[in-house]
C-alpha cells in the first residue's frame, strides 16, 4: 500500500534508437530495471518503444537517456507515427546495402567454396589457392556487412547481458580464424562460406523481420490524421494556428469537408461523418452543445464553430494511439516466457560452445574437428527465433484488431481476448443503439394529430430525458405546428412534469405512475408492455399514449449469433424485464440467458459467478464495477469516459460487430504465438543437443538456425497479410 504523501507512480514511453535485435531490448530492460525509482520497464523492439513506470524524476528522459547512451543506444521522446515509418525506411536501406555487399562478394566466395567441395579443381595446389580467393571475398562481408551483429553483440556484453549477437559474432569469427588456421596449414578445407551464409541470411531475415514491424506499424495510420493547424477565434478575429497552441476553452471554426481537428463541443446543431474514426457508413445529426471528437468530418455548406475541451496530444486519438502504443510495449505471459527462455539460452550456448572446443580435444578429437565442433554449437544455438516468435505475432495481431475496430489498453488483455470462454453484454447503448424510437400511439378522440403533436413538442422540448428527446423529434417533424414558451409549473425527475402552455392550460407529461398520482383518469393501458410508456394529458384527462423502443443496432442479431457458436452469452440489464425480453426476442438470446433490472452491484455479482474467463461490454457509469469484475471489459464506442476509463479493450465501431471479429483474431494471434513459441523451443533445444552429439558441418547449422528465424517471422506475417 503506498503511504500517505508518497507520490504516485508515474508512466512514460519513449522511443528507443540504435537496437538491432531483441537482445538489445533485454540487455537496456536489464540494466535500468534495478534503478532506484523504477518499479517497472519494457522495451519492444518491433516498435523500438521503451515503456517505463516509478517514481517522476526517476523516469524521465535527463534521467534515463544518459545511461541509455553510455550503453550505445539514444533515448528520445516518443517518435511520430510519420518519424516511425522514416526510421523503418532509414533501416530497411541500411540493411539493404549491407545485404548487397554481402550477396555480390558472398556469391563469389560460395562458389568457390562450391568448387573445392565438389572436387572441381585439378590439383590441391589449385585447390589451396582457390580457397585463399574465397577468403579475399570474404573479407568485405565480414567487415562491413556483418559489422551490425558485432555492435550489437558488444554493447550487449557490455549491459553483462549477452544474447543472439554475441553467438552470431563468435561464430563468424570463429569460422574466419579456423579457416586461415586451415590456410596457414595448407589445408583447403575452409569455412569462409559458413560466415558469409551466416552473415547473408541473418541480413535477409532482418529485412523480411523490417518489413513485417514496417506493416505492423501501419495499424496506427487507421486512426485519421487531421490537418496540423486550426482556425482560432483571437484578437477579436479568426487566426490560423498551430493545433499546439490551440488551448482548452478557445474557440475554432470548422470548415466542410476537413477532418476535425480537436475535440469539443459544437455551438451550433450540425451533420456529422464519423466514418473516419467510428466506420459508422451514416452521417450523424449532432446537436448544439453535443461533444464532437476530432477525427470526425463535418458535412453541409456552412463554417460551425466550437469550444475545443481538449488540446492537442490529449484528444480522444492521441489517448487511443497512446494505448495501443502502450500495449505494444507490454509483455504477455507468453512474451514474459519467450524471454526467460532467451535470457538463460544464450549465456548456456555460449558456455557449450566454448567448452565444445577442450572438452573435443580431451575426447581425442583433433584439433580441427574440435574447433569445427565449437563452431557449430555457435551458431545452431543464435535464439533469434525465440526472440522473435511472440513480439512479432503479438505485433502483427494488435494491428490487425485496430483495423477491425478494437483497441487495446491493457497488456495482458490480446491473450485474455483469446481464452475468453463467457460473454456479458449490457442492452442499452452497447446492443441497442440508446435512442428510443416511437412505435405506436394513440391519441384521445377528436383531436387532431398536428394538434398532438404541438402539445408534446411543447411539453417535451425542454426536458433531457431520452424518451422525451425521442418524442420532440417526432412531434417536430410536423412543419405546421407553432413554438410557444412555456411554464413549469412542477417536474419530477425520470417520472414526468406539470406545464402550462398559453391557448392549451395546464399539461402533464411523464409515465403513468405520474399521472395517477395527478389525479388524472387514465385509460386502460396498451397491450406493448415492452415498449416504454409515456402518456400526455391537459385540463380535460387523457390526452395520448406513446410507445417507444430502443432499437438494437441493425448488426446485433447477426453478431450474437456468431457469438453464440462459440461462447456463452448472456445480456445484463438495469431495465424492467418487458424490455429486456423483447430485446432479447429479437437478437436470438434465450430468456435464461437474459437478466433484467440488475443493480450495478448485482450485475458484477453475475460477471464474476459466470465462467471464466469473462469478458462484459458496457457502456455507462453503472457498468464500471461489471468491468472491473470480468476478467477483460470493452468498452463501446459510445461509453462513457467512466466505462472507458475501467475497461481493456475499447471498441472503434457503433454495435458489436467489431467484437465478433476482434475476437477470430485474438484467438488466431494466440495460436501464432504458441506455434512459434513451440517451433523456436523445439529448435533450439533438439539443434543444441544434436550439434554436441554429433559432428553437424556449421554450413547446415547456419541454414538450419536461419530457417528456424524465417519460419516464425512469416509465421506471424500470416497475420499482417490474413484476409
Amino acid at each position: 500500500m503506498q503511504a500517505q504523501g508518497e507520490p504516485s507512480a508515474k508512466e512514460a514511453l519513449y522511443t528507443l534508437n540504435g537496437m538491432w535485435c531483441t537482445s538489445c531490448a533485454l540487455a537496456v530492460e536489464g540494466v535500468l530495471s534495478h534503478r532506484k525509482g523504477i518499479e517497472s520497464i519494457s522495451v519492444h523492439y518491433p516498435t523500438a518503444t521503451l515503456w517505463v513506470k516509478g517514481a517522476a524524476e526517476a523516469i524521465s528522459l535527463d534521467t534515463l537517456a544518459p545511461g541509455v547512451k553510455r550503453l550505445g543506444y539514444r533515448l528520445t521522446e516518443l517518435e511520430a507515427g510519420a518519424d516511425a515509418h522514416a526510421r523503418l525506411e532509414q533501416e530497411s536501406r541500411y540493411l539493404s546495402l549491407r545485404l548487397l555487399v554481402g550477396s555480390v562478394f558472398g556469391m563469389w566466395t560460395m562458389l568457390a567454396s562450391l568448387l573445392i567441395y565438389a572436387g572441381a579443381l585439378p590439383n590441391p595446389t589449385i585447390e589451396w589457392v582457390v580457397a585463399w580467393v574465397s577468403g579475399a571475398f570474404s573479407i568485405p562481408v565480414v567487415a562491413f556487412a556483418g559489422w551490425p551483429f558485432y555492435r550489437a553483440g558488444l554493447r550487449t556484453l557490455r549491459a553483462k547481458r549477452p544474447g543472439m549477437d554475441v553467438l552470431v559474432t563468435l561464430g563468424v569469427w570463429s569460422a574466419v580464424v579456423v579457416s586461415f588456421g586451415l590456410l596457414w596449414r595448407g589445408s583447403a578445407e575452409v569455412y569462409f562460406d559458413t560466415a558469409v551464409m551466416l552473415i547473408g541470411l541473418l541480413l535477409g531475415g532482418r529485412l523480411v523481420e523490417t518489413l513485417c514491424r514496417h506493416r505492423g506499424l501501419k495499424a496506427l495510420d487507421v486512426l485519421p490524421q487531421p490537418k496540423g493547424e486550426a482556425l482560432v477565434w483571437e484578437g477579436a478575429k479568426w487566426q490560423v494556428k498551430p493545433l499546439a497552441e490551440v488551448l482548452p476553452s478557445a474557440r475554432v471554426m470548422l470548415t466542410p469537408g476537413e477532418l476535425i481537428a480537436l475535440d469539443g463541443i459544437l455551438e451550433e446543431a450540425a451533420w456529422v461523418d464519423t466514418a473516419s474514426l467510428t466506420g459508422e457508413s451514416t452521417p450523424r445529426h449532432f446537436p448544439k452543445g453535443e461533444p464532437i471528437y476530432a477525427g470526425c468530418r463535418l458535412l453541409g455548406s456552412d463554417d460551425v464553430s466550437m469550444t475545443v475541451t481538449h488540446a492537442f496530444g490529449e484528444r480522444r486519438l492521441d489517448r487511443l494511439r497512446d494505448q495501443m502504443r502502450h500495449y505494444q510495449t507490454q509483455k504477455g505471459e507468453l512474451q514474459k516466457l519467450a524471454d526467460r527462455f532467451a535470457a538463460w539460452l544464450s549465456p548456456v550456448a555460449l558456455i557449450l560452445g566454448l567448452a565444445t572446443l577442450p572438452v573435443g580435444l580431451l575426447l581425442g578429437l583433433g584439433l580441427e574437428d574440435a574447433a569445427v565442433r565449437a563452431l557449430s554449437v555457435l551458431v545452431v544455438a543464435c535464439p533469434c527465433a525465440v526472440g522473435l516468435a511472440v513480439p512479432l505475432a503479438s505485433l502483427a495481431g494488435s494491428g490487425r484488431l485496430l483495423n477491425q475496430g478494437v483497441a487495446l489498453r491493457d497488456p495482458a488483455a490480446l491473450e485474455t481476448l483469446a481464452r475468453v470462454k463467457t460473454i456479458a453484454l449490457d442492452k442499452t447503448g452497447t446492443l441497442t443503439q440508446g435512442e428510443p424510437v416511437l412505435v405506436h400511439w394513440a391519441n384521445r378522440e377528436g383531436v387532431t394529430e398536428p394538434a398532438v403533436k404541438a402539445t408534446l413538442y411543447q411539453a417535451a422540448a425542454n426536458s433531457q430525458h431520452p424518451l422525451a428527446q425521442a418524442l420532440t423529434r417526432w412531434a417536430g417533424s410536423d412543419p405546421t405546428y407553432v413554438p410557444r414558451q412555456s411554464q413549469v409549473i412542477e417536474e419530477v425527475p425520470g417520472q414526468g412534469v406539470h406545464l402550462h402552455l398559453p391557448e392549451h392550460g395546464d399539461i402533464w407529461l411523464g409515465s403513468q405512475r405520474f399521472l395517477t398520482r395527478q389525479g388524472i383518469e387514465l385509460p386502460e393501458a396498451d397491450t406493448l408492455l415492452a415498449a416504454s410508456e409515456v402518456i400526455l394529458a391537459d385540463a380535460q384527462g387523457w390526452l395520448g399514449s406513446f410507445y417507444l423502443e430502443d432499437t438494437p443496432y441493425k448488426d446485433a442479431a447477426p453478431s450474437i449469433q456468431s457469438l453464440q457458436a462459440d461462447y456463452w452469452v448472456v445480456m445484463l440489464s438495469g431495465d424492467r424485464p418487458g424490455a429486456v425480453e423483447a430485446v432479447a426476442e429479437r437478437l436470438g438470446l434465450a430468456p435464461n440467458a437474459c437478466f433484467a433490472e440488475c443493480s450495478p452491484e448485482a450485475k458484477a455479482r453475475l460477471v464474476q459467478g459466470l465462467p471464466g474467463p469473462t469478458l462484459f461490454v458496457g457502456d455507462g457509469v453503472n457498468d464500471t464495477l461489471s468491468l472491473a469484475a470480468a476478467d477483460i471489459g470493452a468498452a463501446p464506442f459510445n461509453a462513457s469516459d467512466a466505462a472507458r476509463e475501467g475497461a481493456a479493450a475499447h471498441l472503434l465501431k457503433p454495435g458489436v460487430a467489431s467484437l465478433v471479429e476482434g475476437l477470430a483474431t485474438a484467438q488466431a494471434t494466440r495460436r501464432v504465438m504458441l506455434q512459434n513459441l513451440t517451433l523456436s523451443a523445439v529448435y533450439n533445444t533438439l539443434a543444441l543437443g544434436l550439434v554436441i552429439v554429433m559432428a553437424i558441418p556449421p554450413l547446415v547449422a547456419v541454414l538450419a538456425m536461419v530457417a528456424s528465424s524465417l519460419s516464425v517471422t512469416l509465421n506471424a506475417a500470416r497475420l499482417a497479410w490474413r484476409d
